[in-house]
């Protein structure tokens, strides 16, 4: 079995999503939610394991790094996609985030 290919996408330039800011790119027709919790970014599929419906929409808490989906009330962790609280007992998929000539990129 091969390893994965990943690839490198830019998403904005850093002072674009400054702390406590969220955004959604698509990338090859899936959302990404990129979200900078009080400085540290993280990024999720934009897609509740529940229902498939739109997560980046809901409430989110730069201090706790978590996502509610607005159409159940799941929580997710930003950190690692795993839900808090039910209904959600599957994981979203998160992507590394880094930062290239002040540029926030994703390893999709």
């Amino acid at each position: 079995m091969s390893p994965e290919k990943t690839t490198t996408v830019t998403v904005c330039p850093v002072s674009d999503l400054g702390p406590g800011e969220r955004l959604i790119i698509e990338h090859e027709g899936e959302p990404i939610a990129v979200f900078n919790c009080d400085g540290e970014l993280f990024a999720i599929e934009d897609r509740c394991s529940h229902d498939d419906g739109p997560l980046a929409e809901g409430e989110w808490s730069p201090a706790d790094c978590t996502v509610e989906c607005p159409r159940h009330g799941s929580l997710f962790d930003l950190r690692t996609g795993k839900p808090r609280t039910l209904p959600a007992f599957q994981p979203v998929r998160t992507f590394p985030v880094g930062i290239t000539d002040d540029k926030i990129t994703l390893e999709v």
